[in-house]
């Protein structure tokens, strides 16, 4: 039996329902993120684990008991908020033992598992200072050892980096998860950041409408994305309307031209319209011999990054943008200048439904 087990879990407000009949299971140790845009309804899932909301259906089980009813304090949880939520008047050791205090946990106790929580965010000096005379990261990091001071049975992180600057962010979620890691906590990470959902998750739950689309690991998700809303909102992605020439044979017709997948087209007959899609790094300039497609067009805009080069190449209809790296002793390609694009088959990705 999973550590935390979500079943058939729905909460509406009102005439708005925000979560429709989700089913999640978390092992023990485990880091699962939910990763969605606004109002998918992500952090209403981790408002029901924790008890601030209570689901208008479904069960809650946290190592087989159930949790549905219980109040926030009777189920052991920590989290951690986005805008750190830490007692201004109260000095870091002070807020670390809040939770402690009142478990009524003795005065050596306390002060044993502060000083323990202050060297696991490696923030030893700042035990009596204020909450303002830290920086952001700081601040997430105390509100973090305040959580597990407690030592809950699960850890809850609702979009706890998006308040940082973005070098903060990468240094935070590093030691975000070594912690996890070294704690062995089962925790639960609420963003609509990808990238922080694909560097720092054992597991993603990509969440749309209240609904899960997809659940698998970083790999799965990013390389093998099950429908066209996790294939363009997980990295970035070349989608392209064509029309099925051969389902047998896995043949579509893109613009007039014809490219092949790696398998063939389950039920797909000649001339439904599909959707397939193309990550950026698939694509290399040129043409290529063998099993590989080719598309022929014209540059249509050159980005120049630094280390990277961007370039978007317009077939008839469509588009699609692809990344080489920056040569210094080669000039990039210019506007207007006529290029062909090959991929392998296998880098096809056929998206359900037919496309917009």
């Amino acid at each position: 039996m999973a550590f935390l087990s979500i079943e058939r879990i729905t909460k509406t407000f009102g005439a708005t329902t925000t979560v429709k009949g989700v089913d999640l299971a978390v092992e023990r140790g485990e880091f699962v993120t939910l990763l969605g845009p606004s109002g998918c309804g992500k952090t209403t899932i981790l408002r029901m684990v924790a008890g601030f909301e209570t689901p208008s259906s479904g069960t809650i089980r946290i190592d087989g008991k159930d949790v549905t009813d219980l109040k926030p304090h009777q189920r052991k949880i920590g989290m951690v908020f986005q805008a750190y939520a830490l007692f201004p008047n109260m000095t870091v050791a002070d807020n670390i033992a809040f939770g402690l205090k009142v478990a009524r946990k003795n005065g050596a106790e306390i002060a044993s598992r502060v000083k323990e929580m202050l060297e696991l965010i490696k923030l030893p000096q700042v035990a009596e200072r204020y909450p303002y005379q830290l920086s952001g990261g700081q601040q997430q990091r105390v509100a973090l050892a305040r959580a597990l001071a407690i030592k809950p049975q699960i850890l809850l992180l609702d979009e706890p980096l998006s308040a940082l600057d973005a070098k903060i962010r990468v240094s935070l979620r590093d030691e975000i998860r070594a912690v996890q890691r070294q704690l062995g906590i089962t925790t639960i990470f609420v963003t609509h950041d990808q990238e922080e959902a694909l560097s720092m998750s054992d597991r993603v739950c990509v969440m749309s409408e209240g609904r899960i689309e997809q659940l698998g690991t970083p790999f799965e998700i990013y390389n093998y994305p099950k429908t066209r809303f996790v294939a363009s909102f997980v990295g970035t992605l070349n989608i392209l309307s064509g029309r099925v020439s051969d389902g047998a044979e896995g043949r579509i017709v893109v613009d007039g031209q014809e490219i092949v997948t790696s398998r063939g087209l389950n039920g797909a007959s000649t001339g439904d319209a599909l959707a397939v899609a193309l990550r950026p790094e698939a694509l290399s300039i040129g043409r290529a011999n063998g099993s590989s497609n080719n598309l022929e067009g014209t540059i249509d805009e050159v980005h120049f990054l630094g280390s990277v080069v961007r370039i978007r190449v317009r077939f008839k209809e469509s588009a699609v943008s692809l990344d080489t790296f920056n040569r210094p002793n080669a000039a990039p390609p210019e506007r207007g200048q006529p290029i062909t694009v090959n991929f392998g088959r296998e880098d096809i990705l056929v998206l359900e439904g037919a496309p917009n």
